[in-house]
């Protein structure tokens, strides 16, 4: 299965932002961004030339970044959303926000994506009493998810909890068994991704 193994504070500095995707790290002092505020590289110091074709490239390289998906992923996810009803943007955002790995960080079940994926893969939970093992399993109205009765992953996932803030409206938690229920599809003013999701079809219309 193809994954990014690559620096995740390189990727937040090359786009000038932070994208949460070290969990707690990206909290502290320690976090890439505060340290090194300039993109990696030899002339990440040097003066950049504007384009719009630059611009609308970067927002796609950080909405595929924030979610941790790959290219070829990325294009079946947008292909799909250009031939669903409504704004193609907002179906594209929809249905990364509706990916398993990333439900699990809304919650506040994982403190990163990566370390959600990683509890997703080893089987540690379930969805509707099934055991999902898939991180971009999208995940429908009024499915449930629970930790798998034989899971040791439970104080990891406690741990991840203390440092969730306030769950989506779309979603309902509870963090005391660890479980919890997809109320219905987000609305768009209810991303939190920092992506201009505009800028992106524009990139693919060309």
């Amino acid at each position: 299965m193809a994954r990014d193994t690559g620096s995740q504070c390189k990727q937040c500095r090359r786009e000038g932002q932070k994208l949460f995707l070290k969990g707690e790290r990206c909290l502290t002092d320690k976090c890439g961004v505060e340290r090194r505020s300039y993109p990696p590289g030899e002339h990440g110091r040097g003066r950049q030339k504007q384009s719009e074709y630059r611009v609308q490239l970067r927002e796609k390289q950080k909405a595929k970044r924030y979610y941790g998906v790959l290219e070829r992923q990325f294009r079946i996810y947008y292909a799909k959303a250009s031939r669903q009803q409504g704004v193609t943007g907002e179906n594209l955002l929809r249905m990364l926000e509706c990916r398993f790995d990333n439900v699990l960080v809304r919650l506040g079940f994982a403190a990163s994506r990566r370390q959600a994926r990683q509890l997703i893969l080893h089987g540690h939970w379930t969805v509707n009493g099934r055991r999902v093992n898939i991180p971009s399993y999208q995940l429908r109205d009024s499915d449930v998810v629970a930790i798998h009765a034989a899971s040791s992953a439970g104080q990891v996932i406690r741990d991840a909890t203390e440092l969730t803030g306030q769950v989506p409206a779309w979603l309902q938690a509870d963090h005391d068994s660890l479980t919890a229920k997809v109320l219905r599809r987000p609305e768009r003013r209810e991303i939190a991704a920092p992506v201009q999701e505009q800028l992106i079809v524009e990139l693919f219309s060309k």
